[in-house]
């Protein structure tokens, strides 16, 4: 296996702190970093039931990494990262759902802004710190066709209330990374990735998610929006892209993540997904006229494979196969939801 990529994490004298850690990129973070062997300690919201930290947990010696609490709460966060003195951060935290974000805006916007200004405020002050990853969404670019899609220079700009609070959050990165280098502190950097696809997400109206609750349920599906697109990608691909600008020295204030193919539209993942299963139930479609999403979204990493060296391990069509695949190891109890997960890690860090 390739550890050689994230040598500098590896010997770091001081943990990583990655808040949202019992989310799914959280959970699929924090494994890839117990497999790397770098210590990690994570600040979250208490894990939902069925969740894949859940399914995982039992497996792994979590115990005194974590702490449970909104990071909506600046005198509590602030204690806990004094006490933690991360040498680098990850900030993941958020309210990550677009359609949840119109039934709760301001609670969408209290979390992915102010919770990120919290965070900001208690890291920029402690002594121990690198440098802080700060994810954020490829929603955040305002829409126009763009046949290479939308590079870190390209205009921000929002058209449901989660991509906003997003924009909200770059915001907040912008003026913190004008504070720390004003003041000689840490190197802060935005990271934009596409749709994360991979085993352990059941989040609400996602596609991937709703088509396996529909796969293993046996019932048919309704799935809105067949013709727009998204950049698909399993989970690590980004994740080692987060790891690799974590460790860099760079000054660069943003990176893309994303696959280097065009983005599939929502037919084709079906199609894909549907193949890879065994799926003979079906499949009804909603037409193209919602105005609560945007219809194609397409990123550009030129500039984190050309400083970073990063590339995706996975194709858009091999992440949803692996997705399915994951599943279907799991359910069948062929494999436990963790030895799943570090099947896929072995196989990043052997590309890599």
């Amino acid at each position: 296996m390739s550890y050689s990529k994230f040598s500098r994490l590896i010997s770091s004298n001081g943990p990583i702190l990655v808040t949202g850690h019992t989310g799914f990129k959280g959970s699929w973070l924090t494994l890839l970093l117990d497999t790397l062997e770098i210590e990690w300690v994570g600040i979250s919201l208490p894990p939902q039931q069925n969740s894949l930290y859940s399914l995982i947990k039992k497996h792994r010696k979590v115990k005194n990494r974590e702490f449970f609490m909104d990071i909506r709460d600046y005198v509590k966060v602030t204690k806990v990262i004094n006490k933690i003195k991360p040498k680098y951060a990850i900030h993941l935290a958020a309210q990550s759902l677009v359609l949840d974000s119109y039934d709760k805006p301001r609670e969408t916007f209290e979390i992915n802004v102010m919770g990120t200004v919290n965070i900001l405020e208690a890291l920029v002050n402690v002594k121990s710190l690198n440098k802080v990853i700060v994810a954020t969404t490829d929603k955040v670019y305002k829409e126009k066709l763009l046949k290479k899609g939308f590079k870190e220079s390209d205009s921000l700009g929002g058209k449901d209330p989660y991509s906003w609070s997003k924009i909200g959050s770059e915001a907040a990165v912008g003026a913190w990374q004008q504070i720390s280098f004003n003041s000689e502190k840490p190197l802060i950097t935005s990271v934009r990735s596409g749709n994360v696809i991979g085993g352990g997400d059941l989040s609400n109206n996602r596609l991937l998610p709703d088509l396996i609750k529909s796969f293993i349920s046996n019932t048919n599906l309704e799935v809105r929006n067949p013709e727009s697109t998204r950049p698909w990608q399993h989970v690590l691909d980004p994740l080692a892209g987060y790891l690799l600008s974590l460790q860099s020295d760079d000054h660069e204030k943003a990176f893309n993540f994303s696959p280097n193919s065009k983005s599939l539209n929502v037919k084709k993942v079906v199609e894909i997904a549907n193949k890879a299963w065994g799926n003979k139930n079906e499949i009804h479609y909603h037409g193209d006229n919602s105005p609560l999403e945007s219809k194609t979204l397409n990123l550009n990493s030129g500039k984190a494979n050309k400083i970073l060296g990063w590339q995706n391990v996975w194709t858009q069509e091999e992440a949803i196969v692996s997705t399915i695949d994951w599943w279907k190891l799991v359910t069948s109890k062929s494999l436990t939801a963790n030895e799943a997960c570090l099947q896929n890690i072995r196989e990043l860090l052997n590309e890599i």
